[in-house]
């Protein structure tokens, strides 16, 4: 299915189900419907099936859980309980447990009254769009000649070691003549799901660390803390004379970086860092670097400059994979902090992407703020324009207006203006060579669209 068909999906976004807990579509029911029909999907073969299931911190995991692990066991198909453990330790656990499914309960950055589930296939990868609308299909379907005979069901089990597991997984990432005596670290783990391991790995690695959101409550997941809030995290570094800084999102795909003044280190800084250092070391596959549209043109020219490629996706942290795998590439992610390294990982993984930078720290021996600035980013700015029921894009105002701007920016910058895959959110990003354009552009734009929003009404 192409990209240009998502819209026409009822359930899934880009990055799996997403929407506010126990309301349409992010029901008991609809979690139910979501194992039934995943399980048909993947009940290949003659073996026992097995599915893999983690959450994040929300209080609606303990809602959505059950209702999972009814719908596979109905389909005869077992089920693995994790319990909270970040993203990419599903992904990680469903391909060494020899499972035929992972799934992720959360709703990534989002606050704790969203959730979401998000679907890994037997490789660890998450589903292509084709098997996600399989998978919707036989959501609206009639699935009770699928229900599995009495003796056939499927069985529940909890899986207890599986933070060790996940924990010397990530540590196998980080170079074993490196250690990180006498690096203090502020680590932020947004009260989400690496609330436990994340301190863990990096003490384990010899680092002093000083943590933040690591008490979550069912409701704080996220909420002033993580990627998307760093200014504690950053507050901390300053007061503590901290070494670095280290904020992950809710279920720990993500991560936002600061250096020992606090000063924030983005994902495309991220990208450009290991990318020259995995080039000297002869360690980066296909000469190239996998990035999206929103990555900033200071990226772009550094590459450049170095001989190093740069394949831009869709937006999404699966567009980024599907480029890095369809072009044999090893290292990409998002500015948003998505970080993809493909010799460990089979999707985004906050805390192996902050050991490759420590890496790189303790290897070059300077401080984070001389290590961690590649590039002068050219001034960019991103808005989100919510809406209600009609898009803005639909309306000609708003696209006379993104004409003109387009042409105000020919030569001179770029402009992005696409339509959230999980959340009824325009998002704007214009990017040029002065700030003044940047904003001038960028608030002529919103205003534009709020007008086309409240002639809807």
């Amino acid at each position: 299915m192409k990209r240009d068909d998502m819209s026409k999906r009822q359930y899934f976004g880009t990055d799996g189900i997403r929407g506010e807990a126990n309301q349409p579509p992010m029901t008991a029911d609809l979690a139910l419907r979501v194992g039934m029909a995943a399980g048909k999907v993947f009940n290949r073969g003659d073996h026992r099936h097995r599915v893999v299931i983690a959450k994040d911190t929300r209080l609606s995991g303990y809602l959505l859980e059950p209702a999972l692990t009814a719908g596979f066991i109905a389909v005869g198909m077992d089920v693995l309980l994790v319990g909270p453990l970040p993203t990419p330790a599903v992904a990680m656990l469903t391909r060494s447990m020899r499972a035929d499914l992972g799934v992720m309960i959360s709703a990534s950055h989002n606050p704790y009254q969203d959730n979401g589930i998000k679907l890994f296939g037997p490789d660890g990868y998450k589903l292509s769009d084709e098997t996600e609308t399989e998978i919707e299909r036989l959501m609206d379907s009639d699935m009770a000649e699928w229900r599995a005979a009495p003796e056939k069901l499927g069985r529940a089990r909890r899986i207890d070691d599986a933070q060790g597991r996940y924990i010397e997984f990530v540590k196998q990432t980080f170079p074993r003549t490196i250690r990180l005596d006498g690096v203090k670290i502020v680590l932020d783990c947004a009260h989400g799901a690496a609330y436990q391991v994340g301190p863990v790995i990096l003490r384990e690695l010899g680092a002093e660390v000083i943590t933040l959101g690591i008490a979550p409550d069912g409701f704080n997941i996220n909420a002033g803390c993580g990627s998307t809030h760093p200014e504690a995290m950053c507050a901390r570094v300053r007061e503590t004379g901290a070494n670095l800084g280290i904020a992950l999102d809710g279920d720990a795909d993500r991560v936002v970086m600061c250096d020992e003044q606090g000063q924030l280190i983005d994902g495309d800084q991220i990208l450009a860092l290991i990318a020259e250092g995995w080039q000297k070391s002869g360690r980066l596959r296909g000469g190239r670097v996998a990035a999206t549209l929103m990555s900033n043109l200071g990226l772009e020219r550094f590459l450049d400059a170095k001989g190093i490629g740069l394949t831009r996706a869709a937006v999404g942290d699966r567009y980024v994979l599907e480029a890095m795998r369809m072009g044999g590439l090893n290292v990409g992610g998002e500015q948003s902090g998505h970080l993809i390294f493909s010799d460990y990982t089979t999707t985004g993984d906050g805390l192996i992407a902050a050991l490759q930078v420590l890496a790189v720290m303790v290897e070059e021996g300077r401080p984070m703020s001389r290590c961690a600035r590649r590039f002068e980013p050219w001034p960019q700015k991103l808005q989100n324009v919510r809406f209600g029921a009609k898009n803005p894009l639909d309306d000609r105002t708003v696209q006379e207006a993104i004409a003109e701007a387009q042409a105000a920016l020919s030569g001179k910058g770029r402009l992005v203006i696409r339509k959230s895959g999980t959340e009824p959110l325009v998002r704007i990003m214009v990017e040029a060579e002065t700030l003044d354009m940047v904003e001038e552009l960028t608030g002529s734009l919103a205003r534009r669209m709020e007008e086309a929003i409240r002639k809807a009404a």
